[in-house]
């Protein structure tokens, strides 16, 4: 018995000092530890949100923790890289869900707004842990409670400069091979976007027509076997139900999970499945603490789950971490030394639900009826009602105020409809838990998937970076595209000098000259006169794409739809 614990802790003090030297000494490949790897990521998940959500388990449903509880390792920091996107939204301690979803799924820092490309002029893509496991012939999954062309899953399957470009990114997940995508968002696959607005086409034909079962219920969902090796769940036009909210035919996210690991396990390379909590975000945004409490129960059923699966398995790792927290909130307020758990049960449906009649209401009167309504609370104060009606001066407007007032009445606080820049949890199970242990960063999650399934981030990311960059760019007067002389130019070898006495400038590569004259915007290549489209704006020289190819020798083209430069010979 001593002879075999000597062993056992030989063995482990091994694991634990080799294994995160191979962390930190590249991405190539290497022997792996895990067959399968699964992420989950509760989108908006920051400490609060996690101690919310065992009190209302101990003392609502008499579950003494969460399933969470028994694999903490330690804390991730969030902050995304400083930048800018059109000019104005700042980026940097305080990350978005799409610059912390690159980080989980990449291993890459970036801005606020982009998807799994670089913080440049003319950006970079990097591969994320799905792309790379493609590329070992593992079977590959999506799995959100949001649109599944939203930040986080967008992030692990495609590639933009900014996140609101949807459709690109319901078109890049159909040439990304991702085998099993579940969520939200069926306005960005049936033609229409997310606000109604008609778009050319529906590219689910062209799913089903690359073999992918559409299923779009919990009926569906059910009748799927292992048989079906594609399959494209969409569940809402836009993001699913919250849980609070579902009815019958809407599947939870354990639901979700269970068949997304059902079908994956089947493929004999093994698989990565990447599981989104992302309606804990919208909740704690709109200040609605008892639908977010939901949430995050939704979650941690999901996580069970994935744990009783690796478990069973024997051959998967699981981590568990966040994009960060969302709302900045706090389980007590007013200088009160209690939380009132027994209140947090009491709503019968979100915020988001009732906001509609909110809307409507044009009485303190109409007010208490809704509240009480929703919540069983009989005594709300004149004060509380006009402060409702008022709205509370955010986008949030009335649906701001009502839950600030209930907020209150549950002696708990928030400090905006933003997020925050705390660390996050990070829990996890099999050969990765040792790999993420402590304080980490979120780029180490991405690192420690890639080592631990044995993929190669570093090859993949060269690879699409040889196939794509995504430049900034202007859209002119008739439809034409200009980009950046000076960063598109120095990425393509060539420099570009800016002449201010002459008012021209001069870019050269090899035997080949452009002058840009800035006063009337003509041009000429090695002397004679070009076509090419100039702009200048704010110091910055533009120019369409003709002069590059032509100073290269490149043959680029330009996809209108990913906002991307295609690289091809010349």
């Amino acid at each position: 018995m001593k002879k075999k614990a000597t062993g056992l802790f030989i063995a482990s003090f091994l694991l634990c000092n080799l294994i995160p030297a191979s962390l930190h000494a590249g991405n190539e490949a290497a022997k792996p530890l895990s067959k399968n790897l699964i992420v989950l990521i509760g989108d908006g998940m920051g400490p609060a949100q996690v101690t919310a959500a065992r009190l209302y388990s101990k003392t609502i449903l008499g579950a003494e923790s969460l399933h969470l509880d028994g694999y903490y390792v330690g804390q991730a920091s969030t902050f995304s890289e400083r930048g800018e996107v059109d000019s104005s939204i700042e980026s940097g301690l305080i990350t978005d869900s799409s610059a912390a979803g690159t980080a989980l799924a990449t291993g890459h820092k970036t801005y606020n707004s982009a998807v799994s490309v670089s913080n440049h002029e003319v950006a970079k893509p990097y591969a994320s842990v799905i792309e790379a496991a493609e590329a070992k012939g593992k079977a590959t999954g999506l799995v959100t409670t949001a649109r599944i062309t939203h930040a986080t899953p967008a992030a692990f399957a495609s590639h933009v400069r900014s996140r609101g470009n949807e459709t690109a990114i319901a078109s890049q997940m159909l040439e990304s091979g991702v085998d099993v995508l579940l969520g939200g968002g069926a306005d960005y696959f049936t033609g229409k976007d997310a606000g109604g607005k008609r778009q050319d086409k529906t590219i689910l034909p062209d799913f089903e027509a690359k073999g992918y079962s559409v299923v779009k219920d919990l009926a569906g969902l059910q009748a799927l076997t292992v048989k079906h090796d594609k399959v494209l769940g969409l569940f809402n036009r836009s993001h699913l139900d919250y849980a609070i909210d579902r009815n019958t035919s809407s599947p939870s996210l354990a639901d979700l999970t269970g068949k997304a690991i059902k079908l994956l396990s089947a493929k004999p390379e093994g698989f990565v499945l990447m599981i989104e909590g992302g309606r804990i975000d919208h909740a704690a945004h709109a200040n609605d603490f008892p639908t977010m409490v939901k949430e995050m129960l939704d979650f941690d059923a999901a996580v069970k789950t994935a744990m009783d699966f690796a478990k069973k398995d024997g051959s998967t790792s699981v981590v568990v971490t966040a994009d960060h927290e969302t709302g900045g909130l706090s389980l007590g307020r007013d200088n009160m030394y209690e939380l009132n758990i027994d209140l947090w049960n009491r709503q019968k449906s979100s915020s988001q639900v009732l906001n509609a009649a909110l809307e409507q209401a044009r009485t303190p009167e109409e007010i208490r009826k809704f509240v009480q309504t929703n919540t069983t609370i009989t005594d709300l104060s004149d004060e509380e009602a006009r402060f409702i009606l008022k709205g509370d001066g955010s986008d949030y407007e009335r649906e701001g105020a009502y839950n600030a007032v209930i907020s209150k009445r549950l002696l708990v606080g928030w400090s905006g409809h933003a997020h925050s820049g705390v660390d996050v949890g990070v829990w996890a199970f099999g050969p990765i838990a040792e790999l993420v242990k402590g304080k980490i960063d979120n780029t180490d999650i991405a690192k420690a998937g890639a080592n631990t399934i044995g993929v190669d981030l570093d090859a993949v990311t060269a690879g699409l970076q040889a196939k794509y960059w995504y430049p900034k760019f202007k859209t002119m007067p008739g439809r034409s595209v200009v980009y950046p002389a000076k960063a598109l130019a120095a990425k393509l070898g060539a420099s570009a000098d800016w002449d201010e006495a002459s008012g021209t400038v001069r870019m050269a590569k090899g035997g080949k000259t452009i002058l840009v004259n800035l006063k009337d915007g003509s041009a000429t290549l090695n002397g004679q006169t070009a076509a090419y489209a100039v702009h200048v704006e704010k110091g910055t020289l533009y120019l369409s794409l003709n002069a590059f190819n032509d100073i290269s020798g490149q043959s680029m083209t330009w996809d209108p739809l990913s906002e991307r430069l295609v690289l091809q010979a010349g």
